[in-house]
């Protein structure tokens, strides 16, 4: 079903637009591109802000949503809006993800309150699927944009940092928070790196870094609604629900950069990365 509206968005011969209406016709293709790249993760969180706190049929409410996740990824896979190779990468953006789960609850980060049958170490084997989900938009994006990386740093470098985003989110719980030290590292490492996209018919250009904090905002606003949802509470939620804090937004920003190395590893997202010798 979703063939033709796909080769309609990757559809690249030129367009005669009257230039005062060129951007505003590639705004709304790029908003329509991005929305189609955010395919599995707005239908999961479809699902979990429309899932009753009660569940469905008597099934707990995460139980359920892991089974609203299996089916989105079983369906992507079986329709070959995704391949084998790239649900690799979201699998391991779910052991990731998942694993900073059970870690961040056992040291009171937040909670997962309700009841679940498939709750591993006080958390729903669902809550993966979120950190799943950022990778899955990234790679969808990457075909419908038709994106190009330019001045990307050199591999080694790029898996060192992210590497060490990652572990910062377990040791800043005992050696201290070094959050900003390596979010100017990146800044440093990706400060050149500029990504081409295509969000009609012309190539447009941005910095990659701009890249990282907008979809660093959007998973912000999803916490948000996620939490005032009650699908899982931080500790000043407990009582009655507020903002999540904005320093999570950074926190965010840094995932998706760690998110954007592995899929910039694919075999065939790497081929239209430039590296710099």
């Amino acid at each position: 079903m979703l063939a033709p509206l796909d080769a309609h968005l990757t559809d690249a011969r030129p367009r005669q637009l009257r230039p005062v209406l060129r951007p505003l016709v590639e705004f709304l293709y790029f908003g329509i591109k991005e929305a189609r790249a955010c395919l599995f993760a707005g239908l999961f969180f479809l699902a979990m802000f429309c899932m009753p706190r009660a569940g469905l049929f008597g099934i707990p409410r995460y139980d359920a949503l892991l089974v609203v996740a299996l089916a989105i990824q079983a369906w992507m896979l079986v329709t070959r809006l995704e391949t084998w190779d790239e649900v690799k990468a979201i699998g391991l953006f779910h052991v990731v993800g998942f694993a900073l789960e059970v870690f961040k609850t056992q040291v009171g980060s937040w909670t997962y309150p309700d009841f679940g049958y498939t709750k591993l170490f006080g958390v729903p084997l669902f809550s993966g699927f979120m950190y799943a989900a950022i990778g899955s938009y990234i790679i969808q994006a990457w075909r419908l944009l038709d994106l190009r990386i330019r001045h990307h740093p050199p591999y080694p470098m790029a898996a060192a940092i992210a590497i060490l985003i990652y572990v910062n989110f377990w040791t800043h719980h005992y050696i201290g928070d070094y959050r900003w030290y390596l979010a100017a590292c990146a800044l440093g490492l990706y400060a050149r790196t500029t990504v081409i996209f295509r969000p009609l018919d012309r190539d447009r250009r941005m910095p990659l870094l701009l890249g990282f904090m907008l979809t660093g905002f959007f998973i912000w606003v999803a916490e948000n609604l996620g939490t005032f949802m009650g699908v899982w509470r931080y500790p000043n939620q407990l009582g009655a629900w507020s903002v999540v804090h904005v320093s999570k937004w950074s926190a965010w920003s840094l995932l998706v950069i760690m998110t954007f190395t592995i899929v910039a590893n694919l075999k065939h997202v790497k081929a239209r990365v430039h590296v710099p010798e």
